[in-house]
């Protein structure tokens, strides 16, 4: 694992584009893809990190610390290769991310994802996210409409980071 770099940006928006592809219409992979510009890579790589080895990337987390909230940090966009999903990558990564922010003061970290996106709620319930309320919801989870514009709800999350542990 290391922190990513901006020249890591066109791999990374590639795995985005083969990764989703078995779930999506290239289209879609694309439309996904370019929630990553390459602006989060020269603003806030030193707080994204990226897992590699000798064979290639293997799953990133790009995330930063709020220059507003001062004890908040935002996980904004993770992906795992599906052939190394169920390995506790992703966990690796979050876990590594919750440890920067905590040692740079922050206490809570937040993240959202689309209703629809099921395999995403529940990884981050079983990593300990809180589902904050929304204004309805959608198969028993709470639900913010229009979060991202209109037609765009999402569910939102937020951990409390443990400030005692090294």
């Amino acid at each position: 694992m290391r922190q990513a770099r901006i020249s890591d940006h066109a791999v990374l928006v590639d795995c985005i584009q083969r990764w989703w592809s078995a779930s999506r219409t290239p289209e879609q992979a694309r439309e996904l893809s370019l929630l990553l510009p390459r602006l989060f890579l020269q603003h806030f790589a030193r707080t994204s990190l990226v897992l590699e080895d000798a064979t290639g990337i293997h799953g990133f987390l790009i995330g930063f610390h709020s220059g507003d909230h001062p004890d908040e940090a935002y996980i904004h966009f993770v992906g795992v290769d599906p052939d190394r999903r169920g390995q506790g990558l992703a966990r690796d990564l979050y876990a590594a991310f919750f440890e920067r922010a905590r040692r740079s003061g922050r206490r809570i970290v937040r993240a959202i994802t689309a209703p629809a996106n099921t395999g995403s709620v529940a990884f981050h319930r079983a990593m300990g996210f809180e589902l904050v309320p929304g204004d309805r919801e959608v198969d028993g989870v709470p639900v913010h409409s229009d979060y991202d514009g209109p037609g765009q709800p999402r569910v939102a999350f937020t951990i409390t980071l443990d400030q005692s542990e090294p």
